[in-house]
């Protein structure tokens, strides 16, 4: 954040001012109260159960010098306006444009970017100052905050952007206007909402037709919807996939015991090996994505095998693979689920247990729409397909998975309906065999109760 006085933000959030119009603020602008720091801004929010503004005399005592809210305060200087949320987006879109030699990427995709996320902010940070979002801020509150965590010093911005409708990605431009804009994939997330894959990839392209003439679209070129949107754009368009034709290019990929990728990464003539030491054969095209970045902020190509082999897994729950003192081994993959994500998950479930008995405990998946039956049947349909030993799946709103791998003949696994999670751990205290690989995959719906039992229980 960009020192400010009260008067300054008054003007650029459209608000009444009930404080020393001098005041400055010097420290994050924060919407919880227990992370503010002495010279921050505290946002207090409406709410029905929890309002903000009952906690702005603890936001002052740990050192805020005013409260943005939609009331006044007794007591307490406070910046009134009528909607925080435009309010905070506001006050970004200002610290953008006073930073001119900030560099902005912007990522989008149905699965992927939260870990791709990490991946970039992880490179980006090796050539400049870097500032990224912990786990998933993408959306009109958290894109805005992550925002303004940048300061004079910030040389790169790597914002996740999230979309729930038509429009969401143009408004989240107009916050920060990105010059690199990344689309990993179109997918069945939120499809309930959007009402179609077609309407999914037209929202998606709203990122890529908000970067300017100079900037660069990093598209996905194995995904036809992805690539398409390079009609979109008068930006340059960077290719990365596993086409002949891409910019950024994998070839020979093949996998260890653990999941874990490796391959030969080709640039405009350059060939290195790559190992990954992420789990999952998805991993490389999100590694082809983050060293097309890479390039453009100004890694040298000669450095990125190595650097791609170093990247590591950030935010919680997203293909977190450890082993237990059995030799039971857990891919915690919880954090949240679509039949895209599941799929991904299920495959590097069959890579890992090549050798072995696997076990896939399954949730349901989220907002799925018309397409909810369809979908929860073709995660269990390839979950027998890729062999699964023992399927349980956790609740009877995730039932159809059960009879998507009951479909396929040809299966010869278990499956199991558990009703909730306490059900599928009573399960699993049976069922598990030393030497077994299990993932645990859903849509924040406790699934990770299931992980945090089978990471804290000992056999």
């Amino acid at each position: 954040m960009i020192p400010m006085t009260l008067a300054e933000i008054a003007t650029i959030v459209s608000g009444t001012l009930h404080a020393d119009p001098a005041v400055r603020v010097t420290g994050p602008v924060e919407y919880d109260s227990r992370k503010l720091r002495p010279g921050g801004l505290f946002v207090a929010f409406d709410g029905s159960t929890v309002d903000g503004h009952d906690f702005a005399d603890e936001a002052m005592a740990a050192g805020a010098v005013a409260v943005l809210g939609s009331r006044q305060l007794d007591g307490v200087p406070t910046v009134v306006v009528d909607d925080q949320l435009q309010a905070l987006g506001r006050l970004a879109r200002t610290l953008v444009d006073r930073l001119p030699e900030l560099t902005i990427v912007g990522l989008t995709g149905s699965s992927g970017k939260t870990t791709t996320k990490d991946l970039i902010a992880q490179l980006a940070s090796r050539v400049g100052p870097t500032v990224a979002p912990p786990g998933s801020l993408n959306n009109e509150l958290g894109f805005p905050y992550t925002v303004l965590q940048a300061g004079a010093a910030t040389r790169f911005l790597i914002l996740e952007m999230g979309a729930r409708g038509l429009g969401h990605l143009k408004y989240l431009a107009e916050i920060a206007p990105p010059r690199i804009g990344v689309v990993l994939n179109v997918g069945f997330a939120h499809i309930g909402e959007f009402g179609s894959v077609d309407t999914i990839a037209r929202a998606k392209a709203e990122l890529i037709e908000s970067l300017p003439p100079d900037g660069v679209a990093v598209l996905n070129a194995d995904d036809p919807r992805v690539r398409a949107m390079s009609e979109r754009t008068g930006a340059r368009v960077v290719l990365a996939g596993e086409t002949p034709d891409a910019t950024v290019r994998a070839e020979d990929v093949t996998l260890d015991d653990r999941g874990r990728a490796s391959y030969t990464l080709i640039m405009s003539g350059f060939r290195g090996p790559v190992r990954l030491g992420l789990p999952g054969r998805h991993q490389v095209g999100n590694s082809l994505a983050t060293a097309a970045v890479a390039r453009e902020l100004g890694m040298p190509d000669n450095e990125l095998p190595a650097a791609l082999g170093d990247l590591r897994l950030v935010s919680s729950r997203r293909m977190d693979v450890f082993d237990r003192a059995d030799g039971v081994t857990v891919i915690d993959d919880s954090y949240n689920a679509n039949p895209a994500s599941a799929a991904a998950a299920l495959h590097a479930l069959a890579a890992m247990g090549r050798e072995r008995r696997t076990v896939a405990v399954l949730g349901y998946l989220a907002e799925l729409g018309e397409f909810e039956r369809g979908g929860h049947e073709e995660v269990g349909q390839l979950a027998a397909q890729l062999g699964v030993g023992l399927l349980i799946v956790v609740g009877q709103a995730a039932a159809p998975i059960r009879d998507g791998a009951a479909a396929v003949a040809t299966w010869e696994g278990e499956s199991v309906l558990a009703t909730d999670q306490e059900a599928a751990i009573a399960l699993l205290r049976g069922a598990l065999r030393p030497g077994d690989v299990v993932l645990v995959k859903g849509s924040r719906y406790r699934t990770w109760d299931v992980a945090d039992f089978l990471r804290e229980v000992g056999p």
